[in-house]
């Protein structure tokens, strides 16, 4: 009857369980090969940090790009606007000058008549009042053409009378009935001009 008590009781015990001394779970991250491809994953994963960061870095470098780009343009802008008001400035000084070049032509017939007498002393005043009115015009840009004994250059001089003459050589300026003027290096009226010719039987006697 002993026995058969014995055996009831280790029966009421249940299964003996053994412990490993470890908790459940240790052995599956103790494989470093499995840690590293878990770190990998984690890494390459869609929202992952690194990815975020490399992310941002590419928007950050297409905002760069668009800021050069749009101060680029900008600049760009700034010069041409600058050109055109420039342009526009040139050209405004430019008909203000050839709308006073009467006023000049009108200041030289009225030196070229006789100085002495009476007229000396308006002569003075008149040459005073010019050479200021000149200055002004030549610090914005403004010279004359010179003319006579030049070699005539329909670029510069509108002939209005030929001459036939030994005197000088066929083709060049003799006499200057208006002056032109050159405004920053351009025409701004072309001088009118009297132009030496050949006579015709020293023409017929080269032939």
């Amino acid at each position: 009857m002993s026995s058969h008590n014995n055996r009831d009781k280790e029966k009421a015990k249940g299964p003996e369980v053994v412990f490993s001394g470890e908790p459940k779970g240790a052995g599956e991250s103790a494989d470093p090969a499995v840690g590293g491809a878990m770190g990998a994953d984690e890494a390459g994963a869609p929202g992952s940090p690194a990815e975020q960061i490399q992310k941002l870095l590419g928007e950050k470098q297409e905002l760069m790009d668009t800021l050069v780009r749009r101060q680029a343009d900008f600049e760009n802008y700034r010069k041409r606007v600058e050109k055109e008001r420039n342009q526009d400035r040139h050209r405004g000084v430019e008909l203000l000058v050839e709308h006073i070049l009467p006023v000049l032509d009108a200041f030289d017939r009225a030196l070229a008549g006789p100085g002495d007498g009476a007229n000396a002393e308006y002569r003075k005043g008149f040459e005073l009042i010019r050479k200021q009115l000149w200055d002004v015009l030549a610090k914005q840009g403004l010279a004359r053409i010179e003319s006579v004994g030049k070699e005539f250059n329909p670029h510069f001089h509108h002939a209005i009378e030929t001459v036939e003459t030994s005197e000088h050589a066929d083709g060049v300026v003799i006499g200057e009935m208006q002056p032109g003027y050159l405004f920053h290096e351009r025409v701004l009226r072309p001088a009118m001009v009297r132009v030496a010719s050949a006579p015709a039987h020293a023409l017929r006697r080269d032939n």
